[in-house]
């Protein structure tokens, strides 16, 4: 090759704080910069030609880019249509309207990157072709998220206003019903003795599923619960060193990257037992079906001291799979290898 293959990645995502999708764009997009500049020359949002445009968003006027576009067109699958129910609350009519879109979307792409497995099945049922998927997994840097010395820590806490010896359960992500942030206060009530701490809000605003209720919650919480807001992500790394256990009781997810950000401070998981888990995580990581059995796995990472370390020892296994260079490598062999392939068509 004599050139640069030209990568152009085409996104909105910084524009809305508290995201996940934001910082998986940010993250994918500085790995192939600095990771594979020999071979790549990376834009962002830029009017130029392109080899490839990687569309991480879906805005419209992307679809229309889309469309019109001669070049390899990359999509990000960060959510599945159905993944839509519980995260905004619009009116059904368009609701319908929006999921037909987001199907439209991703498959008048030419490849489709999907960040776990599992959802190749349930993608398939919207006619898009298995063939067109490609599964890459979501990264972390481990120079923004790392596990920060005790007495920084003890800090740290001091600034959030928690005592030293309070054991702090974490939620992350933005306030809504599918996020199971209604199931995180409720388990809270249960545990008077510890202090839960939920980083993130309502991106979406009033159109956020159930904000009605949720917003109620966040304005009267139980007396161990804090709601901090949005926080910056350059400040993330502080809230996770804050805390000793990341809980995520959400109903429906894809890879959040909160958890990627978690493991790479050695944080355990205590998730839901949802499927698409299984083969991303390893079962490196504490589940529960319902609130009784999370009441019952966080009374013991905060009492058996042997589990806690057991925990925390699966949590950097899962932070040693996903390491840069392994991804870095991936993204490498497929920007190229879908160049070539393109190449060979045109002659």
């Amino acid at each position: 090759m004599n050139r640069r293959i030209v990568i152009n990645m085409i996104s909105s995502a910084d524009k809305v704080a508290g995201q996940g999708v934001g910082s998986a764009y940010e993250e994918q997009v500085q790995l192939v910069k600095e990771g594979a500049s020999d071979i790549f020359d990376v834009k962002v949002n830029a009017h130029c030609k392109a080899d490839i445009n990687h569309f991480h968003t879906i805005n419209p006027n992307y679809y229309v880019k889309m469309k019109a576009s001669r070049a390899i067109n990359v999509a990000y699958c960060h959510f599945l249509p159905d993944t839509l129910d519980g995260s905004i609350k619009i009116p059904k009519a368009f609701f319908g309207v929006f999921k037909r879109y987001v199907t439209s979307f991703y498959r008048s792409a030419d490849y489709l990157i999907v960040v776990n497995p599992i959802f190749m099945k349930e993608l398939e049922r919207y006619d898009i072709q298995k063939e067109k998927m490609i599964y890459i997994p979501n990264f972390v840097s481990k120079e923004q998220f790392y596990e920060k010395p005790k007495e920084e820590v003890k800090e740290l806490r001091k600034h959030f206003g928690l005592k030293e010896d309070d054991f702090v359960v974490l939620g992350v992500g933005q306030v809504q019903t599918r996020k199971g942030v209604l199931d995180f206060v409720e388990v809270a009530k249960q545990m008077p003795d510890i202090t839960f701490v939920w980083a993130g809000g309502f991106s979406f605003g009033k159109i956020t599923d159930g904000y009605r209720e949720l917003a109620q919650v966040m304005e009267h919480p139980p007396k161990n619960v804090r709601f901090l807001g949005i926080i910056p992500r350059s400040e993330m790394n502080d809230v996770f060193n804050i805390a000793d256990v990341l809980f995520m009781p959400s109903y429906n997810e894809l890879f959040p990257m909160s958890i990627l950000e978690a493991v790479n401070v050695h944080r355990p998981l205590l998730l839901r037992n949802l499927e698409l888990y299984e083969d991303i995580l390893f079962h490196d990581y504490m589940e529960g079906k319902d609130n009784a059995q999370f009441v019952h796995a966080l009374r013991v990472l905060k009492e058996d001291p042997q589990e806690y370390r057991r925990w925390s020892e699966a949590a950097a296994r899962i932070s040693q799979f996903y390491s840069k260079e392994h991804v870095l490598q991936i993204w490498r062999d497929f920007y190229t290898r879908i160049y070539q392939k393109h190449q060979k068509k045109k002659k």
